[in-house]
């Protein structure tokens, strides 16, 4: 994306929510933003997805220019959003159903989707028979169904208790690598944005502009032992700053 601009039109006048973003995200990259709520993190995740228009600049996936909503990816919100009525499995398959792919297949892949996230028992249970960390490795996988390359996640793990948000980044990764994918993941964590990435996007505060890129060097496959790493802590510790200099945190009394 280049010279990306969104102001929205509101009640008392228009509201400039991004300002100039210019982000190159490159193929198999993990790539989290990072910013202070009311920041834009999730106005551009839905420029990127084209669910809204931009005011100005330029977006494109994989050298396609994003005027309309991009089919091709998945996208995962804080909220899973399941149908109470269908089935764990069921849920998963509304994909297939509304791109018309065959039925067998997808429900062979959605069965092995609920495997690799440990479901393999709850196909046929409802979402009120689920966890809320149940419910979201359901949402997951029926974003990764059509097996996309480009996935967009808007705070996926926000409302969740600490382990079970550990455990689903963990499975995340794993996920991740084993799919060669794409990850656009947006949240408020500063240890979960290290955790996951490989490269940290900091946000100001509305209008939200770029204000500095963090490339992550942590090897791979990730332990949650690393959180405990010199290396980890020193990103927490640049990143904590750069948020102090922003005025996000302030610790007067």
């Amino acid at each position: 994306m280049s010279g990306v601009t969104k102001v929205f039109n509101g009640r008392k006048g228009k509201v400039e929510a991004l300002r100039s973003v210019d982000l190159d995200i490159r193929r198999g990259e993990f790539v989290s933003v990072l910013g202070p709520s009311g920041c834009g993190k999730s106005t551009l995740l839905m420029l990127l997805s084209g669910l809204l228009s931009r005011t100005e600049g330029n977006i494109s996936v994989g050298g396609k220019d994003i005027t309309k909503p991009n089919s091709d990816l998945g996208i995962v919100f804080q909220q899973d959003v399941l149908l109470d009525w269908r089935s764990a499995l069921d849920n998963i398959l509304i994909q297939a159903e509304l791109r018309k792919s065959p039925m067998e297949e997808a429900k062979a892949k959605a069965r092995n989707l609920l495997r690799m996230v440990s479901l393999q028992d709850f196909e046929d249970a409802y979402p009120h028979e689920l966890s809320g960390g149940m419910r979201q490795r359901v949402s997951i996988c029926r974003a990764l169904l059509h097996e996309p390359d480009l996935m967009l996640m808007d705070e996926p793990f926000g409302a969740l208790d600490a382990m079970t948000r550990d455990q689903l980044q963990i499975d995340l990764l794993r996920l991740c690598s084993e799919r060669d994918m794409t990850v656009f993941f947006i949240t408020h964590s500063i240890s979960e944005a290290i955790f996951l990435s490989d490269r940290v996007v900091v946000m100001t505060p509305r209008p939200g502009r770029i204000e500095r890129i963090i490339d992550i060097d942590l090897p791979r496959p990730r332990r949650l032992a690393m959180r405990e790493d010199p290396k980890f802590t020193g990103y927490v510790h640049e990143l904590t700053d750069i948020f102090k200099n922003l005025g996000v945190f302030r610790e007067e009394y």
